[in-house]
Order: structure tokens, then C-alpha cells, then sequence
């Protein structure tokens, strides 16, 4: 469909344009759940993902129905392309019984094993042996899925990031490991933390293919992630992608910012990878200035009715308070 940039998976006009609103739909949920904790609306904590929406849309486009991911504590993005329903998120946010996890997990616990995604994590690096575990069972039972397991950069220096690569590699299984790098490890700068420019050259102390890509780019993100599925799945084994990438938001609600500056925040949104990807389908013709217009409209109507959904949903009653508790 695209004329001026190659495009490796077969994407139809219908689904482009779904990509972009489903670009907005991550910001404005986030943005949205950004404005509830400020008034208290909203308790616990979260971590917001605006900024790097084309990393969650962009690897999750080119999944099989029955393929699956794992998440992180920054996981409101990865939830929504997987397929979740913005209403049980939001249900969940609230504390209200009809969120995924009846209002007891809060923003790090959001799964839908049904769609495919096996659940973010509150634990850096948690999600990352968990995919691998997945990527096992597909390969003994011979299932044909493709795990996606996406961390941070602070996650590249746990040991499970470690372990997990060397049993992925040594095991051959079918898992793309992407590497979210926001360049902050909470407030430490990635390169106070990684004595290397790329985390993605790690790969070859494990034998596997690293490639590194612009996160804000979601044509490219996508068409990397399509070879990397592609190879997992055709028994290549894993392959690690590090996507350079930023949140605008703070670590968490409680992030002042401090340790960078407002200068370079403003460098990052200027390469905003949902007006980037808006301009490209504008230039090819495949969407007028008012239709884009009209998506993301959409797309903040349909965060402001999961917001209406949740507002309405009951709260958890005492009575369910040793439910869905395991020892």
C-alpha cells in the first residue's frame, strides 16, 4: 500500500489506518490515567508508556492470533495491541470488580491469556523467562506460536535477561526478546548504566542475530520485528531488537523529571512517532487530513466511554477479599 517506504508484512489500507488509531488510543488511555492519579482518582501506582506507543503497535501487528507476549510495569501499550478491551483496563485502574483482575492487580498485573498475553509484570525483567518458558512449550508441542517478551533497558542488566537469552539460544526457541530502550533506567541514564552504545550487540555473546532500530519509527519496527517472528517461527531460534525509544511521562506518578532536562524531553516529542506515522499515510494518500482527524477523535471518544464504563463498574466486595488468593 505505501509507495515511498518498503513494507514487509501485507498491510491493507483498513489496517494501517487501524494502527494509527490504536497509536492514539494507547496515548489518550495513558494520558488519561495520567490526569486520574493527579486528582487521586486512581491509587497504587503506574507507569506510563506516552511516547512510545509505535513500539507496542508496530511488533504486536505482525502476531498471529495465538501467538503471545509478556509485559512489563510499562505495559498499558503492549495490553491494548495485543487486543485487550480498553474497559476491563481502565475497570482495573478504578479498583472496580470488572476489571481483568476484578480490581485487585492494579495497573502492573493487566493479563488476558484469551488474546494471547500472558501478563505484565510489576518485577524488571520478570516477563523475560516467562516468555522463554512459553517459547518451550510451543517448540515441545510443536504449537507454531511466537513469544514476544518486551523490557526495558534496566532489564538488560538483570540476570534473567541473561539466562534467558543463553537457554533461548542453546534450546533454539521460537521468542523475539525487544528491548525497549527509553534511555532511563528510573533516573540513571542508560549510558551510566550499559558500557556499550547498543544493547542489541549483547546478542552475539549468545549466538543470535541483534538488531537495533528507531522506536519512534513504526514502519521500521514493524518490518524488523515481521523478519525476526518470521525467522523465530520458521525455527531460526530467538533474536534480540532494541528499539531507541523515550517517555515523555516520568519512571512513575511520582517522578519529578529532575535528572534531565526540558530540552531534550522536547528533542524526543518533536520525533513523535504517531504524528510521523500520521504525516507518512497523509503523503501516501491513504488518509485525508480530516479522516486522521476523525480517528484520533475516535480513539479519545473511545478512552472517555472506558472511563465512563469503569466510573459505573461496582467496586470488589469484602466478601471477595480471599478469592483468587493462592499460597
Amino acid at each position: 500500500m505505501l509507495k515511498s517506504v518498503e513494507l514487509l508484512p501485507d498491510k491493507s489500507k483498513d489496517e494501517l489506518t487501524r494502527m494509527l488509531k490504536e497509536k492514539w488510543t494507547i496515548r489518550y488511555f495513558d494520558e488519561k490515567v495520567d490526569e486520574f492519579f493527579a486528582k487521586g482518582m486512581i491509587h497504587g501506582t503506574t507507569h506510563l508508556c506516552v511516547g512510545q506507543e509505535p513500539t507496542a503497535t508496530g511488533p504486536c501487528s505482525v502476531l498471529r492470533d495465538e501467538d503471545k507476549i509478556t509485559s512489563t510495569h510499562r505495559g498499558h501499550g503492549h495490553c491494548i495491541a495485543k487486543g485487550a478491551d480498553i474497559n476491563l483496563m481502565m475497570a482495573e485502574l478504578f479498583g472496580r470488580s470488572t476489571g481483568y483482575c476484578k480490581g485487585k492487580g492494579g495497573s502492573m498485573h493487566i493479563a488476558d491469556v484469551e488474546k494471547g498475553n500472558l501478563g505484565a509484570n510489576g518485577i524488571v525483567g520478570g516477563g523475560i523467562p516467562l516468555a522463554t518458558g512459553a517459547a518451550l512449550t510451543s517448540k515441545l508441542k510443536n504449537q507454531g506460536d511466537v513469544i514476544l517478551s518486551y523490557f526495558g533497558d534496566g532489564a538488560a542488566n538483570e540476570g534473567s535477561f541473561h539466562e534467558s537469552l543463553n537457554l533461548a539460544s542453546i534450546w533454539g526457541l521460537p521468542v523475539v526478546f525487544i528491548c525497549e530502550n527509553n534511555q532511563y533506567g528510573m533516573s540513571g541514564s542508560v549510558k551510566e548504566m550499559v558500557n556499550i552504545e547498543n544493547i542489541a550487540e549483547r546478542a552475539s555473546s549468545y549466538g543470535i542475530p541483534g538488531v537495533v532500530v528507531d522506536g519512534n519509527d513504526l514502519i521500521e519496527i514493524m518490518n524488523e520485528t515481521h523478519k525476526a517472528v518470521k525467522h523465530a517461527r520458521e525455527g531460526g531460534g530467538p533474536v534480540l531488537i532494541e528499539a531507541k525509544t523515550y517517555r515523555w511521562k516520568g519512571h512513575s506518578k511520582s517522578d519529578a523529571r529532575k535528572y534531565r532536562t526540558r530540552e531534550e524531553e522536547q528533542a524526543w516529542k518533536d520525533k513523535d512517532g504517531i504524528k510521523r506515522f500520521r504525516d507518512l499515510l497523509i503523503s501516501e494518500e491513504l488518509l485525508t487530513e480530516e479522516e486522521a482527524e476523525n480517528l484520533r477523535k475516535q480513539a479519545k471518544q473511545d478512552v472517555e466511554e472506558a472511563v465512563q464504563y469503569a466510573e459505573e463498574s461496582p467496586e470488589p466486595g469484602l466478601d471477595t477479599l480471599l478469592e483468587d488468593v493462592y499460597a
